[in-house]
């Protein structure tokens, strides 16, 4: 009769994940990482890809709407002497511009006009950018907004794709309406406002007047300036 075997004692647990699972997380690791990589490559190939087009549509959507601010005896000017006469100028409160920009300034013959960016900064949402021509009489050849905030279906009607209400400033000036007309005709002045809106139509008001007040002397400056320097 052969003696019973000793019981088996059971074996210590080991501190260390078995292999097949070690290789489980390198294989995910190193998928996610991978994975990363092939991200990263495919958004910088897709940038380069479309940055210049998006550059280039960016540019020629900006110079088409700088000829729309020319007033009509100079609509034919043409992109290049647009960019030949940028100017820059200093920050301007009466612009609400608080650091230097660019504007630009055209002249051929007796016709002269400057176009300039302003920001409207009581606009409800927040700025209001946009572009202001004005011609070397200080009359208004076009106002657009080029940025805003505003409510769609309410504050958006200051776009021109949306509304013509913009362009109620067309030919508009300094004396044209006097100076307390230059408000919404709720308030007793020339403009009308749009239906759940007054704070954006007020804001624009208010922000292409002070323009016109800066023209009225340092806009002709400018202008005076460089007829000036071309005698």
């Amino acid at each position: 009769m052969s003696a019973p075997s000793s019981p088996r004692l059971p074996s210590k647990p080991s501190s260390q994940p078995p292999r097949s699972m070690a290789r489980a997380m390198l294989r995910g690791t190193l998928g996610l990482a991978l994975f990363a990589v092939v991200t990263a490559v495919v958004v910088a190939g897709t940038r380069a890809l479309t940055e210049k087009r998006i550059a280039d549509n960016y540019h020629a959507a900006q110079y088409r709407l700088l000829g729309e601010m020319l007033p009509v005896e100079l609509q034919d000017v043409s992109v290049t002497a647009l960019l030949d006469n940028t100017l820059t100028l200093p920050p301007t409160r009466a612009l609400g511009q608080r650091e230097p920009f660019t504007a630009w300034r055209v002249r051929r013959g007796e016709h002269a006009a400057l176009i300039v960016p302003v920001i409207a900064h009581g606009g409800y949402s927040g700025d209001i950018d946009m572009l202001l021509g004005i011609d070397q009489s200080g009359r208004l050849s076009a106002v657009r907004v080029v940025r805003h905030q505003e409510t769609p279906g309410l504050g958006d009607k200051i776009e021109r794709r949306k509304s013509d209400w913009i362009t109620s400033f067309d030919g508009r000036s300094l004396d044209n309406p006097t100076l307390a007309e230059w408000s919404l005709a709720r308030d007793g002045g020339e403009f009308d406002g749009f239906t759940g809106a007054t704070i954006t139509p007020q804001a624009v008001i208010m922000a292409v007047r002070h323009s016109l007040q800066w023209f009225a002397f340092d806009g002709h400056r400018l202008l005076r300036e460089e007829a000036e320097s071309d005698s």
